[in-house]
This record gives C-alpha cells, sequence and structure tokens, in this order.
C-alpha cells in the first residue's frame, strides 16, 4: 500500500478517521493547522437550491474549459455528521475536480449544520423531500432527463433507498461508495466484528433517548473541545518555542519550511486537509439518530425490507437502473459485508461490485483514490452517460 511520500504526514491507502486522528496529534499536525491552515472544498460553485439547512451546489468548470460534456449530471450525496469537501479536499486530490475536468456536470447536496428546529428531521424527509427535491432542481438546472446519483457513506444508504422507492424515476445510474445496506451481517469479518455490539445495544441503549434529552446528538462537541485544546497547545509551543525580543527560533524555520512544503506538495496540503476534516463534525440530528441507530444497527432493519417511509416499504430489490457498488478491503467504519447486500438485491441486469484495497479514508484521497477510484468510477459512468438511456430490462 502506497503513500504520498511523506512519511507519518502522508495520506494512506488503508486509512480511516481513526487511523487519521491517531496520526494527527502523535505527529503535532493539530498544532500545524493553527499556524498555518489549508484552503478546502476550493472548486469554484454556486447554490443552486436550498431547503431549511441544506444547499445544493453545482461546481463550475474551470474558465475557457472545453472539452466534451456528459449528458447525464451526477449528484453526490454526502451523510450528515463529517462535512462533505472529503469530496473535494484540495486542488489536485479533489474527486469533485476531476469529474468536473472529465466533462461531468456535478452537483453536491449539502444537507448543512443542524441546529434545534432540525431535531425532528427524519430519513423521510431527507429521503422523500431532500433528494428528490435537488434531483429535480439538478434536472431543471441542466436539462437532463436524468440523473446520476453517487451517494458515499451515509449519503450511499439514503441514496440507496431513494432508488429503490422510485424504480421509474428519473435515476440512471447509482455510484455507492461504502455504503452499508446490511447493518448487521451474518459473517461480519474481522473488520465488522463491532457490528455484533450495536446489534444487541438495543438491551440497553435506547436511542430515543438522544432526541428526547439533546435534541440533535452533539457530535460536534467534541470537535469543538478537540479544536479550543489544539489552539491552545499550538499557542503555548509557540510562546516556550520562540525567543524574546528579536531573532528567528529554530520553531519558526520549521514552521516555514512546514509552510513552504503544503504551498508546493499536494500531498502536504491532502494531509493537513484531512487531518482537519476528521475533526470537523456537525450535529446528528436527534430523529434520524434514532432512527438510524435504531432501526438500522440493532434491528438491520433496511435489508429485511421492514423500514417504512410515510406508508411505503423500502424493498432494495426494486432498484433497477445500473448499480456500481464500491467497498474498501480496509474499511472498518463500512467493512464490505455491509455493503455486499446491494448487488445481490438490485434487479436490474446491469450492476458491478468493487472492492478496492483500500479504507474508508484512503480509497477517497489516498494514492488509490486517483489509481483507482475515480478511474474505475470514469470508465463505468462515461457509456452510461449516453444521450440515449438504455433499456433496464
Amino acid at each position: 500500500m502506497d503513500r504520498f511520500g511523506l512519511g507519518p504526514f502522508g495520506i494512506v491507502d488503508y486509512d480511516g478517521p481513526e487511523t487519521i486522528r491517531l496520526r494527527k496529534y502523535a505527529t503535532g499536525t493539530h498544532v500545524l493547522l493553527e499556524e498555518i491552515g489549508v484552503e478546502t472544498g476550493a472548486t469554484p460553485k454556486e447554490v443552486v437550491w436550498t431547503k431549511n439547512t441544506a444547499r445544493l451546489y453545482r461546481f463550475r468548470r474551470a474558465e475557457g474549459g472545453g472539452g466534451i460534456r456528459r449528458a447525464v449530471p451526477i449528484l453526490l450525496i454526502y451523510g450528515f455528521v463529517l462535512k462533505p469537501y472529503i469530496l473535494d479536499l484540495v486542488p489536485g486530490n479533489s474527486l469533485v475536480e476531476y469529474l468536473v475536468q472529465e466533462g461531468f456536470d456535478v452537483y453536491l447536496l449539502d444537507f448543512g449544520i443542524s441546529g434545534p428546529a432540525d431535531a425532528g428531521l427524519s430519513l423521510e424527509d431527507l429521503v422523500l423531500d431532500y433528494i428528490p427535491g435537488a434531483v429535480r432542481r439538478v434536472r431543471e438546472t441542466s436539462g437532463a432527463a436524468e440523473v446520476s446519483l453517487f451517494g458515499q457513506s451515509q449519503g450511499g444508504t439514503l441514496s440507496a433507498m431513494y432508488a429503490s422507492l422510485f424504480p421509474d424515476g428519473p435515476l440512471r445510474n447509482l455510484v455507492l461508495l461504502s455504503a452499508p445496506t446490511e447493518f448487521a451481517p451474518r459473517n461480519p469479518g474481522p473488520l465488522g466484528l463491532w457490528t455484533l455490539a450495536s446489534r444487541n445495544s438495543g438491551a440497553f441503549f435506547d436511542p430515543a433517548i438522544v432526541p428526547r434529552l439533546w435534541g440533535n446528538l452533539p457530535t460536534d462537541i467534541a470537535s469543538q473541545l478537540i479544536n479550543l485544546a489544539a489552539g491552545w497547545q499550538a499557542t503555548g509551543v509557540s510562546v516556550a518555542a520562540r525567543p524574546i525580543g528579536r531573532g528567528c527560533s529554530a520553531y519558526d524555520v520549521a514552521l516555514r519550511q512546514a509552510r513552504g512544503l503544503a504551498e508546493r506538495d499536494v500531498a502536504m496540503r491532502s494531509w493537513l486537509a484531512v487531518s482537519k476534516w476528521v475533526d470537523d463534525a456537525a450535529p446528528f440530528p436527534g430523529e434520524t439518530f434514532r432512527q438510524w441507530v435504531g432501526g438500522l444497527y440493532q434491528r438491520d432493519e433496511l435489508v429485511k425490507g421492514r423500514v417504512e417511509l410515510r406508508g411505503t416499504k423500502v424493498n432494495l430489490s426494486n432498484i433497477g437502473c445500473a448499480v456500481l457498488n464500491v467497498s474498501g478491503r480496509w474499511d472498518y467504519v463500512v467493512p464490505p459485508s455491509q455493503t455486499e447486500a446491494i448487488t445481490a438485491l438490485a434487479c436490474g441486469p446491469d450492476h458491478e461490485s468493487v472492492c478496492l484495497d483500500a479504507g474508508h479514508v484512503g480509497m477517497l484521497v489516498g494514492p488509490a483514490a486517483r489509481g483507482s477510484l475515480w478511474p474505475r468510477v470514469r470508465e463505468w459512468l462515461v457509456p452510461r452517460s449516453e444521450r440515449h438511456r438504455r433499456d433496464r430490462r
């Protein structure tokens, strides 16, 4: 497995959130972030639709950019805890930038930062209101009859639900990346052993306590405390390392070197950006948390066809569009065993499953991203993004 050639400051293919976080603090990257910062989500974009805190962005091609234009636009769906700029990390290491350069009309649905008024936001709202509203706006803005839906992690689960509920809708292609659909697999594999605890947690934890006590699950509090502590530590290191009066300390020299490396090396910028992202959380909507943990993790209702949204059962076997289902062999956040059901259940003739030699984060922004994932997605989408719709039967 490769890394970006920066030793502990590089993203590794098998990286997940916890391995990034471990190296972030072990190497003092949290101090560097306080001193030099990094710009994320830099691909030019505009808001084309809003709903409460949610924003639908359309990404723009570079000025004067020519080349082929794909007929079917892509709508990216992310989750609702960590921020979606992982999909547009930094220039030179961005899935969004890559897809735009390859001629796709790319959109991103960002659910935003949930406030007290969003505590009642439910799976019904997300799947039956937010995603259909975004799809309609994508079609209106692009002029396309159909859309490719690209869901990552939680966003992939929501996308699969949408695809199953609207089998005759305007969905041409469904790309799922680390998207759990079977939350309590019988054979979870070594990376999924933690699901044994989650499926049995109903005996001692009722997720309904979250909306009752807090409204939203305050997952952002830990991030705020971590970032506050990092700021204090950076200030302390700066004061201790810099001499009083004139003169340049070894600390200043090291900072200049790190800043220079970040300015000229996309690998260093990527490391700083992903280290920022891993502790940049938003509150988890309370009602969605109750349904997600109780219905999906504890009772595994999605794969069993028992999830019901406003009176309609979510049956994954109704998915008839083309499906590309991608998992990571080293992904312990969403192990491959949690993703396999969608390929087995989808009823259309065109579905493919790919397991990359990568982890939850590494497959998105590590060496495996540009070397494996992005080209694979492009090669799969291009023939399925022609103007004339293919027969699904």
